[in-house]
C-alpha cells in the first residue's frame, strides 16, 4: 500500500503513476507480466481510476503495451532494444566524457573519484542495488561536468530507459569487476584532462556492454508471464 504523506498535495494519479513506473523500471513488475487493475488498486490502497490513468500514461512512454481484449502488459525489452539504447549512449556519453575532460571542476573530480570507489566496494560486496546507484551516479557526474544544457537534457530523457536496462543486466551480471577497470580508465582520463582518451575509453565501455548483450542475449532471456 502506498504511504501517503498528508503534506503531499500532488494529485493521486501522479503518485500512483510514479510508483507504478518505479516498479516496472526496477523489474519488480517484470516484462511480459499482465497488469490487473483490481489487484494493483488493492495493493496500493486506491481506486481503479488512478491505476487506469497511470497505465495509459505509461503506455505512451512505451513501458506498457495494451492489447485489445487481452489487457495491459509490461513491455518486453529485447536484446535489439538494448543495443539501440547503447548505440545512443555511445554517441552521447563518449561526447560527454570528451567535454567533461575539458570542463570538469575540482569538486566534481573528487565526487567522480569517490563514486568510482563506491562502485568498486559494491562489486566486492556483490550489492546489486549499490552497484546500480553508483553506476548511475558515475555517468551523471560526467554529464553534469560538460556544462552543456542541451546534452544534459538529452541524457535525462534517456535515463528511464537506461535505468531499466541496468536493472535487467545487473540481475545476472558477470562483468562487474571489468566495469570497475573501465570506469577507472574513463575517470582517470577525465581527471588528467585528456579528452581524446576519455572519449575512447567511454566508447570502449559501451562497446563491451553491447558485446555482452549480443553474446548473452540478455533481453531475449526474459520470459513472458502471459
Amino acid at each position: 500500500m502506498l504511504n501517503f504523506d498528508i503534506q503531499n498535495h500532488r494529485p493521486l494519479r501522479e503518485i500512483v503513476y510514479e510508483e507504478l513506473k518505479i516498479l516496472i523500471v526496477k523489474g519488480k513488475i517484470q516484462p511480459g507480466m499482465r497488469l490487473m487493475e483490481e489487484e494493483l488498486a488493492e495493493d496500493m490502497g486506491v481506486s481503479r481510476t488512478p491505476i487506469r490513468e497511470a497505465i495509459r500514461k505509461l503506455e505512451k512512454e512505451g513501458l506498457i503495451t495494451i492489447e485489445p481484449r487481452r489487457g495491459a502488459y509490461v513491455s518486453q525489452l529485447s536484446s535489439q532494444d538494448m543495443v539501440e539504447i547503447l548505440e545512443v549512449r555511445q554517441n552521447v556519453e563518449g561526447f560527454a566524457a570528451e567535454l567533461a575532460a575539458k570542463r570538469i571542476t575540482e569538486e566534481e573530480k573528487t565526487k567522480l573519484r569517490e563514486i568510482a570507489e563506491e562502485y568498486e566496494i559494491a562489486v566486492k560486496q556483490n550489492d546489486m542495488a549499490a552497484m546500480i546507484n553508483a553506476d548511475t551516479a558515475f555517468h551523471h557526474i560526467i554529464v553534469e561536468a560538460t556544462r552543456n544544457k542541451i546534452l544534459i537534457q538529452m541524457v535525462e530523457q534517456l535515463q528511464e530507459l537506461v535505468l531499466r536496462f541496468r536493472y535487467l543486466y545487473y540481475d545476472n551480471f558477470k562483468r562487474s569487476e571489468k566495469m570497475t577497470e573501465e570506469h577507472k580508465m574513463i575517470y582517470q582520463a577525465i581527471l588528467d584532462g585528456k579528452p581524446d582518451i576519455a572519449k575512447e575509453s567511454a566508447d570502449m565501455h559501451i562497446n563491451r556492454l553491447k558485446e555482452l548483450v549480443l553474446s548473452e542475449g540478455i533481453g531475449n532471456k526474459i520470459t513472458s508471464t502471459r
